[in-house]
């Protein structure tokens, strides 16, 4: 009973983290606009294996040398920042809408997979959840660590795949009011752009404050 207890704790605080509004629900977001269900979908299952990367990362103390080492916590900040702020850049130049692409055009699934597990491994708020809340869900007196964060990492990724995978069908729902409304569609291409460009400069800002 007081296992399922720290299980269930424990998705009460990945469910918190996850569903608040960050760098990997924008690019989902940005990725099922572009695409359309496959390359959303392509970029939450990228999601989900880059957050099982951090879940082994976090076993084996990667996380913990990050902290001890501010330098390198500063540019895993910085890269992370440049590179959804580039993302967020090619939305605001865009001069069209987010009507589906025409086919050959659309992005490719593998791109947009490796593109979303990129995003996850640089997103800092990762690495902060790592170092200040996964090791309070592992406890050797539980039993082998490694058993403990397969638990943990399963409860992460199904989680992740739930919010996520609502996040891009949700808003390849929405393409078909986008397409008969170009300019709004344009502008919701642009509010986006504008999303992820803010969540960079917060990034940087916080990471050095």
């Amino acid at each position: 009973m007081a296992d399922f207890a720290h299980l269930w704790l424990f998705f009460i605080v990945v469910f918190g983290v996850i569903a608040l509004p960050g760098l990997d629900m924008a690019f989902v977001l940005a990725s099922a606009l572009r695409g359309g269900n496959g390359a959303g979908l392509a970029a939450v299952g990228g999601i989900v294996l880059g957050g099982a990367a951090h879940i082994v990362m976090g076993v084996l103390g990667v996380a913990a040398i990050l902290a001890v080492w501010p330098p390198l916590f500063n540019a895993v900040l910085l890269a992370g920042a440049v590179y959804i702020g580039w993302i967020g850049w090619t939305l605001l130049r865009a001069r069209a809408g987010v009507a589906l692409p025409v086919a050959g055009r659309a992005p490719r699934g593998r791109s947009v997979f490796l593109q979303g597990m990129l995003t996850c491994l640089l997103n800092p708020k990762a690495y902060v959840f790592m170092l200040a809340i996964f090791p309070q869900f592992l406890r050797p007196e539980r039993g082998h660590l490694w058993t403990q964060a397969t638990a943990l990492g399963l409860i992460t990724a199904f989680t992740q795949a739930a919010v996520y995978g609502t996040v891009a069908v949700g808003a390849v729902r929405a393409h078909g009011w986008l397409a008969a409304n170009p300019r709004a569609g344009l502008a919701a291409a642009r509010a986006v752009g504008a999303v992820l460009m803010a969540a960079a400069l917060l990034t940087v800002l916080k990471g050095w404050s």
